[in-house]
């Protein structure tokens, strides 16, 4: 998959990411029936995200994400294509992660979904919006996580764009 950036925000060097834990997430661009795409609200830190999360041990990435997805969006989906893969340096967590990003689409019903209670904490809520509107909806997040303002925000927003210009290039 192709590597779109590398979020560095807090000037991490080589030598000290090579000391940090590793971690591989997948995240996804998920179009419903009407072409709208699903994002996380989290109203608690003021930001929001695309669906996804962790890859466990015994997980492949496209397991994972779509184990996220049925928890985080109580869906089903489809795996459409590739949007790319982004690199974090997370100093304030001693965190190199990895993040796979999918296109996809919800297959079957929409359901509820099964939030963790630190989510439900966080206030998390799904909005389906246009490829466009979520966009608009990233940009002016100002977080009230260090996390979401340095890591989550400008990836899933990179990711958002990526997705984008693939969809104009297969229409061009």
């Amino acid at each position: 998959m192709n590597l779109i950036q590398i979020l560095n925000p807090e000037n991490v060097a080589d030598d000290e990411v090579a000391e940090y834990e590793t971690r591989t997430a997948v995240r996804a661009v998920v179009f419903d029936e009407e072409n709208n795409i699903a994002v996380l609200s989290v109203s608690k830190k003021n930001y929001h995200k695309l669906p996804g999360g962790g890859v466990e041990e015994d997980e492949d990435n496209i397991s994972a994400l779509k184990r996220e997805c049925r928890e985080e969006l109580g869906c089903d989906i489809k795996i459409l294509g590739e949007v790319g893969q982004i690199i974090e340096y997370r100093k304030m967590f001693q965190l190199k992660q990895t993040s796979f990003c999918f296109l996809a689409r919800v297959v079957g019903e929409k359901g509820a979904p099964i939030f963790t209670q630190e989510e439900i904490d966080d206030g998390f809520q799904i909005k389906w919006l246009s490829l466009a509107q979520a966009i608009k909806l990233l940009t002016p997040d100002e977080s009230a996580s260090i996390e979401g303002k340095l890591y989550i925000v400008p990836r899933d927003k990179t990711f958002l764009e990526a997705a984008i210009k693939n969809n104009e290039q297969k229409h061009a």
